[in-house]
């Protein structure tokens, strides 16, 4: 059983700047897709980002293209998401994900999901 826990949600201007983590339990991270989703109040889970098992390929919502960086660290069993510039629309629910398939933009293709960070960006 893969377990994830996000941090580094919380408050920020519009305009700054949050680094989001997803520490997972599993010894063989390396062989997992992770994927990055969001889930604003009333609204349905998005997809943000996902990245390859070795970090090598990498695509993103177009919502965020230029904005947000995803990335991981194999030998630390962590992703990340770097967002810059961000915009009061980015407020919701951050959530990570993993599966040992191919990368997808589709949150029903993932199998284990952390349980989720606070994003608030204020105007």
């Amino acid at each position: 059983q893969v377990q994830l826990v996000e941090s580094g949600g919380g408050l920020v201007q519009a305009g700054g700047s949050l680094r989001l983590s997803c520490a997972a339990s599993e010894l063989t991270f390396s062989s997992l897709r992770m994927g990055w989703f969001r889930q604003a109040p009333g609204k349905e889970r998005e997809f943000v980002a996902a990245i390859s098992s070795e970090g090598a390929f990498s695509y993103y919502a177009d919502f965020v293209k230029g904005r947000f960086t995803i990335s991981r660290d194999n030998a630390k069993n962590t992703m990340y998401l770097q967002m810059n510039s961000l915009k009061p629309e980015d407020t919701a629910v951050y959530y990570c994900a993993a599966r040992y398939g191919s990368m997808s933009r589709d949150p029903k293709n993932y199998n284990y999901w952390g349980q989720g960070t606070q994003v608030t960006v204020s105007s």
